[in-house]
């Protein structure tokens, strides 16, 4: 749930209002209110953005998200609720990084049971780590409905995290604590995962070997942590945090918590050292940031925001240096760009995105040329 499936997050899109500024620029076409997106017939690119050398759609339909690159940059394994390919909830799907999946369906990876997240390769390049309900039950988790009128996530305690081989075979279970374990990424280095866990009763990061050993907690306050992703030269960790300061803001997240839900509408990112040390707040701009990634220079952060919005989005792409300063927008969507992921030559940036979606709400992956 890094969290999180594009279903989730487009849900809570369908229920805010638009922007009311419906302003038309030469060359495109804007229909907020529908949720149709600029659209320009010779790219899939917004003149505003720069860092993009060149853009190709992966999929088309349903909900694709949480797209991660092999250590080779030859395969993607990614998270998708398509039901033309034969799914109720997020399940796990494999591609090689030049196909685009328009009328073909690429191969399920997950086991087609329960519901999946936040799937990463490992350094060898035929296995990957995921988050898997399926342990408590065959069919998906329900998803929960707004309490109160407020948009929240569910974290449920079926999660726990798996390795497995690309055929789809598990072959091993890295976690077995009672409650929620999930959103594993692996560090660069290949030497280390960082996961948020339940096991304290509160949604802290951990780290541990690749194997599952030498488990260690690495956030200690009260508040979901997660969505965590390591540096490139593997000594930085970069989260997403909602932390509740006031006494009704912590009694809010401690009710939601015993029912397996946080609410993600106000998050900052956070950066450490890997070991949870030098710990310090990055941004401070109010809404919800997250989905953050480290550029290949370590030096910056890409992430997604609707800090901008007046209404709860647009989310768009922002550029940030590690030092909080430079804030820089890099796309300029009118519903939803987020889950950016640089390839490992740091070249490519894949990407979920509602643009070019013929005015639904689907959520498909793109891959762009990376120009600094």
């Amino acid at each position: 749930m890094k969290k999180t499936s594009a279903l989730i997050i487009l849900l809570g899109l369908l229920i805010v209002s638009c922007k009311s500024d419906k302003s038309e620029k030469k060359g495109n076409s804007t229909d907020i209110d529908s949720g149709a997106t600029k659209q320009w017939v010779d790219s899939l690119i917004y003149p505003e953005e720069v860092h993009f050398k060149s853009m190709r759609q992966v999929t088309f339909g349903g909900d694709n998200a949480e797209a991660y690159w092999s250590f080779d940059d030859k395969q993607i394994v990614f998270q998708s609720n398509n039901t033309n390919w034969g799914v109720e909830c997020d399940q796990m799907f494999l591609m090689n990084a030049d196909e685009t999946f328009n009328n073909t369906v690429p191969p399920m990876v997950s086991t087609g049971l329960g519901r999946t997240t936040c799937a990463y390769f490992l350094p060898d390049n035929k296995h990957f780590v995921y988050g898997s309900t399926h342990l408590g039950g065959d069919e998906c988790p329900p998803a929960p409905l707004r309490r109160e009128g407020k948009y929240v996530w569910p974290i449920y305690d079926s999660y726990d995290i798996f390795v497995s081989d690309l055929e789809g075979n598990i072959t091993a279970q890295l976690t077995d604590n009672p409650g929620y374990d999930a959103e594993a990424t692996v560090s660069p280095k290949g030497d280390k995962i960082v996961f948020t866990s339940m096991r304290t009763g509160d949604l802290e990061l951990f780290t541990m070997n690749i194997d599952g050993t030498n488990v260690k907690q690495v956030t200690h306050e009260l508040g979901y942590d997660g969505g965590a992703f390591f540096s490139p030269d593997g000594t930085k960790l970069i989260f997403r945090s909602s932390r509740p300061k006031t006494e009704e803001e912590i009694k809010e997240y401690k009710d939601l918590l015993a029912e397996g839900l946080v609410m993600p509408t106000k998050m900052e990112l956070y950066i450490c050292n890997a070991d949870g040390s030098d710990l310090r707040q990055l941004t401070n701009l109010g809404n919800a940031n997250w989905s953050p990634f480290f550029h290949p220079s370590g030096e910056k952060i890409l992430f997604s925001s609707n800090f901008e919005a007046e209404r709860g989005f647009p989310f768009n792409l922002y550029m940030i240096d590690i030092d909080g300063k430079n804030l820089k927008r890099i796309t300029h969507g009118e519903t939803f760009d987020a889950f950016p992921v640089f390839s490992n030559d740091g070249k490519k940036l894949i990407f979920s995105s509602n643009r070019n979606n013929g005015g639904g709400h689907d959520t498909n992956l793109f891959i762009a040329e990376w120009q600094d």
